[in-house]
């Protein structure tokens, strides 16, 4: 065999190697394809019980008069009668605040007659929010004695949420990958990644003991001053709602 013989064999030799070397790459990288991906959104939502650690008191003072001046002087004096029981007597962790003030003529709209002002009523709403729940009792009972004549709500709320909260957040979390987990196997699949989770919302429901509007008989329950009125704490309900995004990579 002569050198260019020889030459020949030696590139047709190269040549069918680096052939076979590509067409092993190509056949390689086909096979090594990644499975498609699909992405699936799915929800957890979840209903907590959390327990009060503070109370809402809505009592009113309300006073009528011939005269406006004498209806709003009235309550002014009774108003002040009242946030001062109001101070001694729910604790040291509280809020008193005015939540409504009004002053409004009264009707004679008898029938057949002409609508005539004959007095007037003011009302002042105040708000106290105290952290002593054991004391709710004892505020109605000495914001009445000292001249609230109309208790308008009693709501038992959580002032610091986080804690129940985070706790809803993260059971309504598990539940979601719970689903995308299923998801996935009945796929035939596993889930990749997280794409984006969201908090689709976090309530709480407040315990509210809803008093009916009117007036208090004062005299009544000067003569039971001796027996607080009892008020029971419920638990209060948190609602968490998250909506996550997931990829699945199925087989193929």
């Amino acid at each position: 065999m002569n050198v260019l013989t020889s030459t020949f064999a030696t590139r047709t030799r190269t040549s069918f190697a680096s052939a076979s070397i590509l067409l092993l790459v190509f056949l390689t990288s086909c096979s090594s394809k990644p499975a498609p991906l699909t992405r699936v959104t799915v929800a957890g939502e979840t209903n907590m019980k959390a327990q009060p650690d503070a109370a809402t008191v809505v009592l009113s003072v309300i006073t009528q008069n011939a005269q406006a001046l004498n209806a709003q002087a009235d309550n002014a004096r009774k108003s002040e009668a009242v946030i001062q029981a109001l101070k001694a007597s729910a604790g040291t962790d509280q809020e008193i605040k005015t939540s409504d003030y009004s002053l409004q003529p009264q009707y004679d709209d008898r029938y057949n007659k002409l609508p005539k002002i004959i007095g007037y009523e003011a009302r002042n709403s105040v708000m106290v929010t105290m952290g002593d729940l054991s004391k709710v009792g004892a505020v109605i009972d000495a914001a009445s004695r000292a001249g609230a004549n109309s208790v308008e709500n009693v709501s038992f709320i959580l002032r610091d949420n986080s804690p129940a909260r985070g706790q809803a957040l993260a059971e309504a979390s598990r539940q979601a990958m719970t689903k995308a987990q299923s998801i996935a196997q009945a796929m035939g699949g596993r889930v990749v990644r997280v794409v984006e989770q969201q908090e689709a919302g976090t309530t709480g429901t407040p315990s509210e003991v809803m008093a009916e509007r009117g007036y208090l008989d004062v005299t009544r329950t000067a003569g039971l001053s001796a027996r607080q009125t009892p008020v029971q704490a419920g638990a209060l309900s948190v609602n968490s709602r998250v909506q996550v995004v997931v990829e699945i990579e199925a087989k193929p």
